[in-house]
């Protein structure tokens, strides 16, 4: 391994500091304005577009949803106020609750659903599935719409309350319209906050501002369920590309919330009594090494293969995260702490040969081109990977280039086929929570259609018709089956290496009141203290 700290490598993230400063006064007194350092930069702003967390962070924000899911798991009515299923389990037939607006202050109606349904179910991978089991969605009145299956499909609640990426969240139709591979012009959700445009700066930071407008439901709020009751009168989002500077801010009392600090921070945070802190996801979260598959040398299987023989997990979490207490290989591509979890087909990220590696590189006909990894800079964890990576291949006798960006770049890059010497990649870094990976329902990794798979564009048939098996089972034995042998397919044609999990906690300071704990941060029934 290079000689370079796991300091150094998180320094050397901090691309674009952003230098925070306490305002001169706190905001106005009477005013409850909540300060907070994003995971990331945010210049994506359709959450059907792209599936970043970042983007569906802002969606949470200012779009709302059907249904959303509860901190048990349970699916729960948002926007419905009634769903009638027939006998057969064949219809589906949705009224939405009174009072729901947009926040140009037109009235939701069923339309709008419709059309919104529609873009999301040719993007997200849950979706996906259900379109291929949908005969029809249409409006029946101004607020009532339903939804008519072909075939049977028992994850339709399922799909309309996912609370990963890509999140079903509802838009008006004029803007659903958009092409789902064109992003959208217009921020206009029904959520509890508007998305303030004149106020966005990127590469600094975003404004939310209080839907005075918005009627919650009539219940305790639970995950991404129940009254979402706002207090705050504006959220804050800052974007700070050094980690340091947040962590002095945040001290200071001059930031309310960090999202996500690095894990080396952790243990200086922990002691800090005027902080509190709780996991984003107790599964977890899965990194992921994703090869294209459209152009050389990962159009060829030998070469994708090669890079399962590279897999040293224990190697690239001690660089990426740092504190052993905080992470765990994991050699399945479920959750490890999922219902799913197996090694089925797992031996070679298990036994990580590094001989064998350059044997099957040799055999898939490498002819010495650069390999071009897509290095995110403000994601201390990927560009310590990154690093990692080119060390890794280049020992195996591949040549890396290593593409420098911010992760919200990546996300605009990621998404061209171009070959790599016309701006496309080879090679790219991702992340998802566990709930995201848990089974093949949700799993965008586990996706063979082609060109309407995740960036990386693997064509592997036999893999949807795994997916579409699995959500047919009835029982886990037989779903337990089919997601094991949706493993072995996976991970022999390489559809992405996974490179192990770890614990992500989200810091605030004490004066924040009434967190929800959820996958994502979501700012109604925050209160300050």
């Amino acid at each position: 391994m290079e000689r370079i700290s796991r300091r150094q490598l998180v320094r050397s993230a901090a691309a674009a500091a952003v230098t925070l400063s306490a305002p001169s006064v706190r905001a106005q007194q009477s005013e409850q304005v909540l300060r907070f350092v994003a995971e990331a930069d945010l210049k994506v702003l359709d959450p059907v577009w792209t599936s970043a967390y970042i983007t569906r962070n802002h969606g949470y924000l200012v779009y709302d949803t059907l249904f959303g899911t509860d901190e048990k798991h349970q699916i729960k009515p948002q926007m419905v106020d009634q769903t009638v299923v027939s006998a057969d389990g064949m219809k589906y037939t949705f009224t939405l609750r009174d009072g729901l607006r947009w926040h140009d202050g037109k009235p939701v109606l069923s339309e709008d659903c419709v059309e919104s349904l529609k873009r999301w179910g040719k993007k997200d991978r849950l979706g996906q599935l259900l379109m291929r089991h949908t005969a029809t969605i249409s409006a029946i009145d101004s607020k009532t719409f339903a939804i008519v299956l072909a075939e049977p499909f028992g994850l339709v609640l399922e799909a309309l309350g996912k609370t990963g990426s890509n999140v079903p969240f509802m838009m008006p139709a004029r803007i659903a319209a958009t092409p789902a591979e064109a992003q959208i012009k217009e921020v206009i959700g029904s959520g509890p906050f508007k998305f303030a445009r004149s106020e966005w700066k990127p590469g600094e930071q975003v404004e939310y501002i209080r839907n005075s407008d918005y009627i919650p439901r009539n219940e305790t709020p639970s995950g991404s369920s129940g009254g979402k009751r706002v207090y705050l009168d504006k959220v804050i989002w800052r974007y700070v590309a050094d980690p340091w500077d947040v962590a002095e801010a945040l001290a200071a009392g001059e930031v309310d919330w960090w999202q996500e600090p690095p894990i080396d921070f952790m243990p200086k945070l922990e002691k800090d009594p005027d902080l509190q802190m709780f996991v984003i996801d107790p599964l977890g979260q899965q990194g992921w090494l994703r090869p294209n598959w459209l152009h050389p040398p990962f159009n060829n299987k030998k070469a994708r293969e090669a890079l399962l023989h590279t897999m040293d997990q224990v190697t690239y979490l001690h660089w990426s995260v740092g504190q052993s207490n905080y992470y765990r290989a994991c050699n399945s591509v479920y959750a490890c702490e999922g219902p799913y979890a197996t090694t089925v087909g797992a031996e070679p990220i298990m036994e990580h040969n590094d001989l064998k590696a350059r044997q099957l590189l040799k055999e898939s006909g490498y002819d010495g081109t650069p390999v071009v990894v897509l290095q995110v800079t403000d994601r201390p964890f990927l560009n310590a990977a990154a690093v990692v990576t080119r060390q890794r291949l280049e020992r195996t006798g591949f040549k890396v280039i290593l593409k420098a960006m911010d992760w919200s770049t990546n996300l605009v890059v990621r998404a061209r086929k171009e070959p790599p010497d016309k701006g496309g990649w080879n090679l790219l870094y991702s992340w998802w929570h566990g709930s995201d990976v848990i089974d093949p329902s949700v799993h965008f990794g586990l996706s063979g259609a082609g060109p309407n798979s995740w960036f990386g564009w693997p064509n592997v048939p036999q893999l949807e018709k795994l997916a579409i098996d699995w959500v047919h089972a009835k029982d886990y034995t037989k779903r337990k089956q089919l997601a094991d042998e949706v493993q072995r397919v996976a991970l022999s044609e390489v559809t992405y290496v996974p490179w192990g999990e770890w614990i992500q906690p989200t810091v605030f300071r004490k004066n924040v009141r009434d967190v929800l704990k959820f996958g994502a941060p979501v700012f109604w029934n925050v209160k300050l203290a």
